[in-house]
């Protein structure tokens, strides 16, 4: 296992427990104790995580994995959720996409769709994040635009006031929403305030608002509201998520799609 593996894995474990062991780590991804030592050292230094004795626990009271760290966990599950959701987007609207790995994979089902190949634009899409527009600034039939701001390294999001700017002048058709939790009582919710407000204006100058969430965040909350669950139109999950939680969302007027 490379290095990059093996620290992916370890951050993956931690966000999970909030507590690991030197021994109990070395055991699961099957390297030696020594091995472990030195990478908990090095992620120390990159403030990934605390050192302790004998172990390591996670940074901070609210923790929140960097995307370039994030495994392809529940990786189908989100592919299948992305293509479900470029399906809802019609040729020649304007899309706002925020961060994340749900959205990256959509603006991914976005790219090779065939009624999509050509137009002028095929679409516009509006994001904060950079690696989103990254991917699909190679596309000439889409058009991006992307928001002012300061980049956030967690998520390469860029946020802060001025995107407002940007988002104060536009109209979007659709916006598609990553979210770390969605509940109907908390709404839609990220880790970090900033983000959460970028995330809000979108939604607020957005015709639709999709949420695109794998099953492993309904029914939970987070630190940071993006918006009321009523402001969600479409929620596109995967076939794992709860039964009563999908009822409830839908008595609250929320179509619920699950793949």
């Amino acid at each position: 296992m490379s290095r990059d593996a093996r620290w992916k894995a370890l951050l993956e474990l931690l966000v999970e427990r909030g507590r690991l062991d030197v021994e109990e780590a070395a055991a699961e991804l099957e390297v030696s104790a020594a091995t472990i030592r030195r990478d908990f050292d090095q992620l120390a230094e990159q403030q990934m995580l605390v050192r302790t004795r004998g172990g390591a626990v996670v940074h901070g009271v609210s923790y929140e994995l960097p995307l370039r760290y994030k495994t392809a966990r529940r990786a189908s599950e989100k592919q299948r959720i992305a293509r479900a959701v470029a399906e809802l987007i019609a040729p020649g609207e304007a899309v706002g996409l925020t961060g994340g790995t749900t959205t990256t994979e959509v603006a991914r089902a976005l790219a090779v769709r065939r009624d999509l190949a050509s137009g002028s634009p095929a679409l516009t899409v509006v994001t904060n994040a950079l690696n989103i527009a990254n991917e699909l600034a190679v596309r000439p039939q889409f058009k991006i635009v992307v928001t002012g701001g300061v980049a956030r390294a967690q998520s390469y999001e860029l946020i802060g006031p001025l995107a407002d700017g940007v988002l104060g002048q536009i109209t979007l058709d659709v916006a598609v929403l990553g979210v770390v939790s969605f509940d109907v009582v908390h709404g839609a919710a990220a880790h970090d305030e900033a983000e959460a407000a970028i995330n809000r204006l979108l939604c607020e100058r957005a015709e639709r608002v999709i949420v695109a969430a794998d099953s492993s965040k309904l029914g939970r909350r987070a630190f940071a509201r993006i918006c009321a669950a009523e402001t969600v139109n479409t929620l596109v999950t995967d076939a794992a998520a709860d039964a009563e939680t999908v009822r409830r969302l839908e008595e609250a007027g929320i179509e619920v799609v699950t793949v």
